[in-house]
This record gives C-alpha cells, structure tokens and sequence, in this order.
C-alpha cells in the first residue's frame, strides 16, 4: 500500500537537527528538480522582500517565511514526521506512532510538496513556505516540473499495490496515476450525514475531512492492514467501523472513488 498525503502550510520549527543534505533524500530520481526549485526560491527571496512575499501569496505579516527560505540551506532539519503540523497532521500524529507502525508509515506514506516533490516521513528536511500554485521565476509552473520528474519513479514506488490518493488538487496534480496504477487506486472524500427536520442530508466537509483522513490512514498504520485493492481498503476500513460506500469507476484504469460517510465532525 502506498498513501499519499498533501502537505501543510503549517510546520513546526526549533530543531537543532543537520543541514539539508538533498543528496540524502528518498526518490533521489527527484534530486535534480529539486535542487533547481531550491536554487530559484532562495534566489526569488534574495531579492525585493515585498516581491517575493507577492509571488508566493503571502501578505506582509508573514516576512519570516521569506527569512525561512532564504537559510533553506543552512537551518537545521526535522523529519517530516514531525515537521508538517494543522488538522491532517496533528489527527494523524506521525511522530507518535509506535515502532511497527513507524516503520509501515515510512514504507508507505508519500508526503507531497511543492519544493521537495514527494518525501518519506524519516526524510530531513527544513522549514520551508512554497505552496504547488506559486509560480518561481525562470521555472515552468510547479505541477507540470513534478510531473516530468515523476513519471519513473512513482509508478515504481508503487508498485503492484494499492495506492491510496488523500491528496487535495493542486498537489494530486504534480502526479497523476495511469494504466494499471489508476486502477489500484482509491480516492477518498468525507461526507458529513446529519438529520434535518427529520430527513437526513449529507454534505462535503473541509477542515473535518482532513482529520477524517489522518484518522483513518492512522488506524490503517496502526492495525497494518494491507489492502491490495480499492475494494479491500473498502472493507478494511469498514471492519474498522468506517461507514464507506464505493464508486468503482466507470471507465477501464480509471481511479475508485469511496465515500466516507461520518455523522459527527
């Protein structure tokens, strides 16, 4: 099973960790994309502060973030496990799984990022602010960069089993599963059901479906479920005590969809 998860704009800082060593990264087929991304965003806050804070979205009260960029290469480093923080990652508390399911997480989860493309939860890396949307200067956009890259190695990372898709948009598009991979693989959306004047209604969450999500992928490391298919993670997660309902796809290699359907958020 492989789980790919999207990363957050939140992360935790103080560590006295090493200094980014890129060359000792996972997926090291990414290594060159990533040093050029790693060069043009230090470069972009080299430059004019109130620039680069427009060129990655950000608004004045967030000038650190273009300080974290700048000292990518010197600032110590945390594994991702504890790095990203917010509603996903704080529902799935990656640095608090026990050995056996420490070790799943590392074999299984892809973290995915604008900057580093994809990472293993024991990769170093440091803080860092650049979302998949911000287009750097001298570059492609970073979706298409990521794809070209990623054509190889991911479909090799997964293999020949399942893949389990959490990602939001912007991050599912910097790789897109195909053929034989898309057939093996499950996307998830959380529906909230609720009575209303006695008849019950479903709606789509956001800020709850994240903490659906790490919650579930939590319980799936924990219980090293291995499904191999989108129709055995439905089960899985079923025996689990998740109500899911499944939408196999209408078309041949295409990506499964399951509903997970909770009543309190």
């Amino acid at each position: 099973m492989l789980v790919l998860l999207p990363p957050s704009e939140g992360k935790a800082a103080g560590s006295t960790g090493p200094v980014l060593d890129v060359a000792g990264l996972s997926l090291p087929d990414l290594n060159a994309t990533r040093e050029r991304i790693v060069d043009s965003l230090i470069t972009l806050c080299e430059g004019d502060e109130m620039g680069a804070l427009e060129v990655l979205g950000l608004g004045p009260k967030l000038r650190g973030e273009v300080l974290r960029n700048l000292e990518l290469r010197e600032a110590p480093t945390l594994p991702v496990s504890e790095l990203y923080t917010g509603v996903l990652y704080d529902a799935l508390g990656l640095g608090t799984l026990d050995g056996a399911a420490a070790k799943r997480a590392d074999r299984s989860v892809l973290v995915f990022s604008g900057l580093w493309g994809a990472l293993r939860p024991s990769d170093r890396v440091p803080a860092y602010r650049l979302s998949m949307g911000v287009r750097l200067p001298g570059l492609d956009a970073l979706p298409g960069l990521w794809r070209e890259a990623m054509a190889k190695p991911l479909p090799q990372r997964a293999g020949d089993g399942l893949v389990l898709d959490l990602r939001s948009a912007a991050y599912a598009a910097a790789w897109r599963p195909e053929g034989e991979v898309a057939a093996r693989t499950a996307t998830v959306r959380v529906l909230h059901e609720r009575a209303v004047d006695g008849v019950l209604k479903r709606s789509v969450v956001s800020h709850f479906n994240k903490a659906t999500k790490g919650r579930l992928t939590r319980q799936l490391l924990e219980t090293g479920t291995e499904p191999r298919n989108p129709a055995e993670l439905a089960e899985a997660l079923q025996d689990l005590g998740w109500t899911v309902e499944v939408k196999a796809p209408a078309k041949r290699n295409s990506a499964w969809a399951l509903d997970v359907v909770v009543a309190e958020i």
